[in-house]
């Protein structure tokens, strides 16, 4: 035997309880706790809420003193050692032959979390976090599973049993499960059963996923389960080291960012990349900053996706507008200043994109300008233009969400001087409109102008 992480204090186990006698000593709120856990998992509870007789605790397969009552407590304890029964000792782990470990439980997936008793507050933050990592319909994905395990069991033997299981957990048929789509994964796993496809090569998928302005912590869920279990990533230049991180570490990982005047890849030769590491088997995920449908070409990669017969997913995440502003406590409607929101991009094929401008300048509505940043003078200068007030209050955010967060704020005929005292040079978002002056309840004593840093 090798000893690979020390030694065990405690041997973790699952015991199947389903109609054995089981004993709680107490009557308090840990007590009752304790039999309704014993009873979810389908024990005869008996509780006894002050002296028992202890002759008989042989009786119980199973023995768990709660009364609180240190002197009954260490009797109960005894009493199961001598009749060599498990028992559990609330917050007295020296008179415990077991413990009870923080649970994650979604279905029949069980997971136990112990520190050996040496922090139970830690055990409960970790249980956290990984509730967190886990989707919430992992337990229907273990249930389909069971449904179909005889069927496997029957069709394939040995090693491409277990290369089945495997195909099935990667592939698009577990996807359907975790994402409430059961009938269909139900018709491809019979599919996938009666062909016996196990010896054909494992189906790639691919799912667009949206990193967030930024931020990690404002990474969905779904995103940080689907990174830690991709094949290759191919990420973008505004996903920060910090997201990658999630990414496991024998993943393949491909820059494909884009700056102005600058492309690593062509949006075909991204296309391109995603369809041949999918047509191969892999798990891809196409991950791109903000939301992939905003502003994110990533309607353009669906497309090519699915013209290549390739199952995709899309996993939204926060856009820049929303991660940004609340960011900096801008809200971007409010009911008296802004009644819609428009989304445009400031940066066309050929310098400042062709806009309704006019319909643009409305009142009463705020402007959120993406990739704006390097044609802000102009954008200024056309708005004014087309009817919009000079004195416009307008906020630039810079780096928004993260630690060099700046923001600026002014009116929108000083936007370029506001842009060049400031050296902003991006990546910003422009917000522009009456909710622009809220970002600061003391607004009426600030300066016309004024530039903060996070």
């Amino acid at each position: 035997m090798t000893e690979t992480s020390g030694k065990l204090k405690y041997f973790p186990a699952f015991m199947d309880l389903s109609g054995q006698r089981c004993l709680v000593v107490g009557a308090g709120a840990l007590a009752r706790g304790k039999a309704r856990l014993l009873l979810s998992a389908g024990a005869d509870v008996h509780v006894l809420t002050g002296e028992c007789d202890l002759e008989k605790i042989s009786d119980y397969a199973l023995v768990i003193a709660a009364s609180g009552d240190a002197q009954l407590d260490a009797r109960v304890a005894r009493a199961a050692n001598k009749a060599r029964r498990p028992v559990n000792v609330v917050d007295r782990t020296d008179l415990c032959t077991f413990i009870m470990p923080a649970i994650v439980q979604r279905g029949d997936v069980v997971i136990g979390i112990s520190t050996g008793g040496a922090s139970p507050v830690l055990a409960r933050n970790i249980r956290a976090r990984i509730e967190g990592l886990l989707p919430a319909r992992i337990g229907a994905l273990a249930a389909f599973a069971r449904a179909f395990r005889e069927a496997v069991k029957a069709t394939f033997k040995g090693p491409e049993r277990k290369s089945f299981w495997e195909h099935f957990f990667n592939g698009s048929i577990a996807s359907d499960v975790l994402a409430g789509r059961e009938s269909q994964a139900r018709e491809k796993m019979v599919s996938l059963i009666n062909r016996a496809e196990s010896h054909a090569p494992r189906e790639g998928q691919v799912h667009i996923v949206g990193a967030g302005p930024g931020n990690p912590d404002l990474l969905t869920l779904r995103a940080v389960q689907l990174l830690r279990d991709a094949d290759v990533v191919l990420y973008d230049k505004l996903v920060g080291p910090q997201i990658l991180d999630y990414v496991r570490r024998d993943a393949t990982r491909i820059f494909v960012g884009k700056s102005r005047a600058h492309h690593t890849h062509t949006q075909d030769e991204i296309n391109a990349l995603i369809i041949c590491h999918a047509s191969a088997g892999a798990r891809v995920v196409r991950l791109k900053g903000g939301d992939p449908f905003v502003f994110g070409r990533g309607g353009e990669e669906l497309e090519a996706v699915r013209r290549a017969g390739i199952a995709v997913d899309v996993v939204p995440g926060i856009t820049a507008a929303t991660g940004c502003a609340a960011a900096v406590q801008i809200p971007l409607t409010h009911r008296d200043h802004a009644q819609a929101v428009t989304f445009v991009t400031g940066h066309g094929p050929e310098g400042v994109p062709d806009l309704d401008w006019k319909a643009l300048a409305y009142l009463r509505q705020t402007l959120v300008i993406y990739m704006g940043a390097s044609n802000a003078g102009a954008i200024a200068a056309r708005l004014i233009t087309h009817g919009l007030d000079g004195e416009t209050p307008v906020a630039v955010i810079e780096n928004g969400t993260l630690p060099a967060q700046k923001t600026v704020t002014g009116a929108l005929e000083d936007l370029p001087a506001l842009m060049d005292t400031n050296d902003i040079t991006g990546p910003a978002l422009l917000v522009v409109g009456a909710v622009a002056a809220l970002d600061n309840q003391m607004t009426e004593f600030l300066p016309k102008t004024h530039a903060r840093s996070a």
